[in-house]
């Protein structure tokens, strides 16, 4: 890769990954949180302190193992070609499939500032696809327009969720976290439902390890990037939700769309609840900006390696990988396209419980795999790591029997396409 097509710097970078994990999840995870209450602090520390764990394994691993890729590089590093497929495949899956579901939380964030936009499921998805489209011929422009695109939206939904936290811990009632525990159930029990529910929230944070290829000074760049990247993304998106579970009575939050934006309104006025929906979109779109552009790289390294149709390899004069950007915008066409007639909410709940089942592996086999090339690692990162293990397991088996079958069904239908692959490698003529 040439310097001039190396684009991405260290604030670029910081704000692909704040604004990759700073999506949609904050602004209606605080509903799905009211039936715990202040219980549900427990759930965000685990879901926090497992995310940084991953992140702090990413960052070792781009130290290591400079490929472009990310975890499939990894994985492919640590147990051959057999398991950097599976990681690129799953991985590919949840990118597009994430941008699905970010575009369909655009339109819903749209519809709450201008209600004429989503009156019908079919106008709903005509606004995600428009949003989609957009950002994929943002990223067609070239990987220095999308970084400047991920700085600008980053900023303009950082700043206005970080103030809205500050501001609206003065309006935090303490009966709001009373009980501390309202479901009843075992701690422990709300702890995993709260961890798993989270854990959207903090997709994203391996952002910076893919694109490694069009990043300036790698070694250095995307392992301070996806520390920085994830603290502060995790730090403002729990304290934005902490503080919307202590300004809302626990029956307004749990029947809410848009709990945030319902704060903002019950405390400032309507004029602040038509603000948050406004930073609400652009947060959405941002994320989709972001997740775009992931999309185009995660297929180059595997096929540039063989392992994915070498058609996915083909870049353009700026260097942007457009078959794999135009292919995956379109599936995750199709899939907004195949679900129109579902409610704005039922087809983001389905869109989640897709990405979320694919990115799952990668996560798990990236911790494995650094425990496999990083033999002579301290003791205080084999701890860290065996809690990265330790969070990534329990996620995976914490989501579900549904989640999980999704996932092998995703990764049964990547199947084939690895299979044809290995026999068009091995019919080449030798030399």
């Amino acid at each position: 890769m040439s310097g001039a097509q190396r684009s991405l710097g260290l604030w670029m970078l910081i704000a692909l990954v704040i604004g990759n994990i700073i999506g949609s999840g904050v602004f209606v995870l605080p509903a799905a949180l009211a039936p715990y209450g202040a219980a549900s602090l427990l759930g965000w520390a685990i879901s926090l302190a497992g995310a940084l764990m991953l992140a702090l394994v990413y960052a070792w691993l781009a130290q290591i193992v400079p490929n472009h890729g990310g975890a499939y590089a990894y994985a492919r590093r640590a147990f051959g070609d057999r398991v950097g497929f599976l990681v690129a495949w799953s991985y590919w899956v949840c990118v597009w499939s994430a941008n699905a579901a970010i575009a369909v939380a655009f339109a819903g964030s749209l519809g709450s500032v201008w209600p004429a936009a989503t009156a019908t499921p079919w106008r709903g998805a005509l606004c995600a696809l428009g949003a989609l489209w957009v950002c994929t011929f943002i990223s067609l422009s070239g990987v220095r327009e999308a970084g400047y695109t991920a700085i600008i939206t980053t900023s303009l939904k950082l700043v206005p969720l970080v103030v809205f936290g500050l501001l609206g811990l003065g309006w935090v009632h303490a009966s709001a976290f009373h009980p501390f525990n309202a479901s009843g159930l075992p701690l422990v029990s709300v702890a995993s439902s709260v961890a798993a529910l989270t854990l959207w929230g903090f997709l994203g944070l391996e952002t910076a390890t893919v694109p490694t290829g069009v990043v300036r000074d790698p070694q250095r760049t995307v392992p301070r990037a996806t520390v920085i990247g994830m603290t502060i993304a995790g730090l403002a998106t729990m304290l934005a939700c902490t503080v919307v579970v202590g300004m809302l009575p626990a029956d307004v939050l749990h029947a809410s769309a848009a709990p945030m934006a319902e704060a903002a309104r019950r405390t400032w006025g309507p004029a602040a609840g038509i603000g948050i929906g406004v930073v609400a979109s652009i947060s959405c779109f941002g994320a989709l900006n972001g997740w775009v552009l992931l999309q185009a790289q995660t297929t180059l390294a595997p096929a540039l390696d063989g392992l994915f149709p070498k058609a996915f390899a083909r870049l353009d004069g700026r260097g942007t990988p457009w078959f794999g950007l135009l292919a995956s915008s379109l599936l995750a066409s199709a899939l907004i396209v195949s679900n129109y007639s579902r409610t704005l909410v039922a087809l983001f709940t389905f869109t989640i419980l897709l990405s979320t089942a694919a990115t799952l592996l990668p996560y798990l086999i990236t911790v494995l795999a650094w425990w496999r090339i990083d033999r002579a690692s301290s003791r205080w990162r084999r701890m860290v790591a065996v809690g990265a293990l330790a969070f990534s397991a329990w996620a995976l088996v914490g989501t579900g029997t549904e989640t999980l079958l999704w996932g092998a069904v995703l990764v049964l239908a990547g199947l084939p396409i690895y299979l044809w692959q290995r026999r068009a490698v091995a019919s080449l003529p030798e030399g």
